[in-house]
């Protein structure tokens, strides 16, 4: 499939003259995901895990089978250690109030990097001030990268916790997960990592990656708005106790007493989005179907030529990482002079999508994101 092809399946850009360029935020949605979703309303609706009709049957196995999916998607051991969620941050969420305000103590720490998104951010603020744990950061470079020397000296016998981004939705710059992951182990962490940006561009295997979470966003990855999904390793998950309460995740229910469901329903308290699970399931067979290899060639062709015209236009201001290797498609800029907003004010007006931020405020080290809105 070429890029013409491949556009030809977005019906939103065949009817709006437009280049949208803003995917980090939320991408497009391909007709077969279009179509899955009014198949499934059409001939299968019904709740889940509920009825013994025939219907809601059938509603519940392909809820299961596109857990069952997404577990060989991430390579994951076991399906139940896919749990649905509503996007990443209820995942991250979900990860800091079950098992981060359980497990740690005053004086443990949690370090996540100075790159991360609010959700891999805030929350760790309340557990730290909750549990009386530290939070560290691990800091960022000229070149816009965690260097080996952060790792291992911010990551200590007294981390409890490692928040990492595999891809920095501001920066595009790909961390060195595997490294960060192997030294937090070394370490004695959990490591919990956020690959809202990375999925919809790279293969990602938990099992090799090792990663104790992983929590990605479907509506980054042409699925529908409102689905999520936290991968945990099933010794941890079964140790962890609820996030939120409520139908279909409970055991037996007495009036003051209640057991829980085993694992995943453990987490899936309500009726659940079931139009975004089966969304999802018709994204990843998309995905599938162009392939990681061709989706990686197209960007790398895009983002190369992005950067190179970019880069002599001497008003611009770039924060890309010059390793090219260790950046994903995500550029980021300033026009020297305009505040951003007037910036994606003016692109709009020639049908150009663009997501705009306060500017970057940089000193010879790091990036201060504290006035960078996320």
């Amino acid at each position: 499939m070429n890029i013409e092809d491949i556009r030809k399946d977005f019906p939103i850009l065949e009817n709006r003259k437009i280049a949208y360029l803003d995917n980090g935020a939320t991408t497009q949605k391909p007709l077969p995901v279009l179509e899955r979703i009014d198949e499934f309303y059409k001939k299968y609706n019904a709740n889940v895990h509920r009825g013994a009709y025939s219907l809601s049957v059938v509603a519940s196995e392909m809820y299961e089978n596109v857990r069952a999916k997404i577990a060989k998607f991430v390579n994951a051991r076991f399906p139940e250690e896919i749990i649905f969620s509503k996007n990443a941050t209820e995942s991250l969420n979900l990860i800091a109030y079950s098992y981060g305000l359980e497990n740690l103590k005053k004086d443990d720490e949690i370090v996540i990097s100075i790159m991360e998104h609010h959700s891999n951010l805030v929350p760790w603020q309340k557990v730290s001030k909750v549990t009386g744990s530290k939070l560290n950061y691990m800091y960022i470079n000229n070149n816009f990268e965690i260097a080996d020397e952060e790792i291992e000296t911010k990551i200590t016998d007294k981390t409890k916790i490692v928040g990492i981004t595999h891809v920095s939705n501001a920066l595009g710059t790909i961390n060195n997960i595997e490294k960060i992951v192997k030294y937090a182990h070394k370490k004695g962490a959990v490591v919990v990592v956020d690959a809202a940006q990375s999925i919809p561009h790279m293969k990602i295997d938990v099992q090799k990656l090792d990663a104790d979470f992983l929590v990605f966003s479907g509506h980054k990855m042409l699925a529908p708005l409102g689905i999520g999904v936290l991968y945990g390793k099933r010794e941890i998950l079964n140790k962890m106790n609820p996030f939120i309460m409520g139908g279909d995740m409970i055991e037996y229910v007495y009036e003051q007493e209640t057991t829980f469901a085993p694992l995943p329903n453990k987490f899936e308290a309500g009726t659940q989005n079931i139009e975004g699970v089966i969304g999802l399931d018709a994204a990843i067979d998309y995905i599938e179907k162009i392939g990681y290899d061709k989706i990686q060639e197209i960007e790398k062709n895009l983002t190369l030529y992005a950067r190179n015209k970019l880069s002599k236009l001497d008003f611009i201001e770039l924060y890309l990482t010059p390793n090219e290797e260790n950046h994903s498609s995500v550029i980021s800029f300033n026009i020297k002079g305009v505040h951003p907003h007037d910036v994606a004010s003016i692109l709009d007006g020639e049908g150009v999508c663009v997501r705009s931020r306060k500017p970057l405020r940089t000193t010879s080290y790091e990036i201060s994101w504290n006035r960078f809105n996320m």
